[in-house]
């Protein structure tokens, strides 16, 4: 699904204007007139189109998820699954954004990031439209795959072009980016059921329409297929001596930052994968489940943009942690006892709690001081924390075939949030990995 970097209106101490790679002492920052193939008459356009691509790219990075999650039923009627297979199916996301996430660096070090996205973009958009009419489970999760691989790569480097880009206004940009991805999360839960209904009742047609969308956005990265970024410029041995430089696993803030990510990403997609179906069991109509869905994912759209600027204020980000943590066990203890009765408040409860994520981003810009080490610990921290969210959703599902209700499966979400809560604190501790792993 990214790092966020540290405004240059931070009062934490780590919080410096980042530049890719790290200028000497008393170079200025990376502005539009440094960034190579933008002539100086194109370059105010070019900025739009690149606002415009980011917006569009960000409001893609989870329709594919979130789509399924409001029709699983029907899915695993029409394709014929158990309940320990649909597990599987919830899992495959963080499955390929560990996998082809770690890949992205590399592929935007050779193409440029720029077309790595619109790369990834156009994975969206086929994936999307194969994956309903690939006639049985394995042509689906293949499909499914190919769309999740597009967003992976774009989690990843949709940050990096923030950064170069726009390296004076991170925050911002950053806080927009965000919006636009819980924007585009609570909107596909919120319209999948209602607009598959108006297009006939079929699951399929009501999947394969957000691959429109994706296609929308690979427009805009076309123009700047080619743009390598301000970093293209500088010689490489001097940019591969620094990444080599910086050992990432000595740092031990950069492992808790990577557990605190993965088990984030656990409560998310088992929310995102699950939480409809919990809502519909406890006999709440598909459509109304579906809405809960899109109130608990547009939690997300206010509080992205407000917890980044909160976050790099406070010189521990361990009280959010907490904050966050408290409204997610007070969800699922709603989930347990009163799951139809209370459901709105519970929705929004496990909305906030979910907003862990923007927070991690946030932690992985401030727990790293120059552009090399921010990619670094990006990547490390999301192919990681997305390894260790794998058997989650996995697991949630073999519960609920197994014991035919959702008390355990609500009761395992309710204690991973105890070490989550636990990680994240280290995590939020005001030093960086570069002295870490210097050691």
């Amino acid at each position: 699904m990214m790092t966020l970097m540290v405004s240059e209106k931070s009062r934490t101490p780590t919080s410096t204007t980042v530049r890719s790679p790290a200028p000497a002492v008393g170079e200025s920052p990376v502005s539009m007139s440094d960034v190579p193939g933008v002539p100086d008459g194109t370059r105010a356009w070019a900025t739009r189109l690149v606002v415009v691509g980011i917006v569009l790219s960000a409001l893609n990075l989870r329709p594919a998820i979130t789509s399924l999650g409001a029709l699983l039923e029907e899915v695993r009627d029409g394709l014929g699954m158990s309940g320990s297979l649909a597990g599987v199916l919830t899992s495959v996301p963080p499955l390929c954004f560990a996998v082809f996430g770690a890949m992205a660096p590399r592929l935007a070090r050779r193409f440029g990031p720029g077309a790595v996205v619109c790369a990834g973009m156009a994975a969206i958009t086929a994936g999307l439209l194969i994956r309903p009419y690939a006639g049985s489970t394995a042509g689906f999760l293949t499909a499914s795959a190919l769309a999740l691989m597009g967003i992976a790569v774009s989690n990843v480097l949709m940050p990096v072009i923030v950064k170069r880009w726009f390296p004076d206004r991170v925050g911002p940009m950053t806080g927009l980016y965000s919006m636009a991805l819980a924007l585009g999360t609570s909107a596909a839960a919120a319209v999948t059921v209602p607009m598959t209904e108006m297009l006939g009742g079929s699951w399929q047609t009501g999947l394969a329409v957000w691959a429109g969308l994706a296609a929308a956005a690979v427009l805009p990265w076309i123009p700047l297929v080619r743009d390598r970024g301000p970093a293209a410029t500088q010689e490489p041995a001097r940019g591969e001596a620094q990444q080599a430089a910086l050992r990432i696993t000595r740092s031990r803030t950069a492992w808790a930052l990577a557990v605190f990510f993965g088990l984030q990403a656990t409560a998310a997609y088992i929310t995102m994968g699950w939480m409809a179906q919990i809502f519909r069991d406890a006999g709440v109509p598909a459509g109304t489940a579906g809405l809960l869905l899109a109130v608990t994912m547009v939690m997300g759209v206010p509080l992205a943009f407000v917890i980044p600027r909160l976050a790099t204020r406070l010189p521990h980000q361990g009280p959010i942690v907490l904050a966050l943590g408290a409204c997610g066990l007070a969800g699922y203890a709603g989930l347990y006892f009163a799951p139809a009765g209370g459901a709105w408040a519970w929705a929004v409860l496990l909305g906030v709690s979910n907003c862990a994520f923007p927070l991690a981003l946030t932690m992985v810009g401030m727990r790293a001081r120059t552009g090399a080490g921010v990619v670094q610990l990006s990547a490390f921290a999301q192919s990681t924390g997305y390894l260790i969210s794998i058997p989650g959703p996995l697991l949630v599902g073999v519960l609920y075939q197994h014991s035919g209700g959702w008390g355990l499966p609500i009761a395992l979400m309710a204690a991973l949030m105890v070490p989550q809560m636990v990680v994240g604190l280290m995590a939020g501790r005001d030093r960086t990995v570069e002295d870490e792993a210097a050691r």
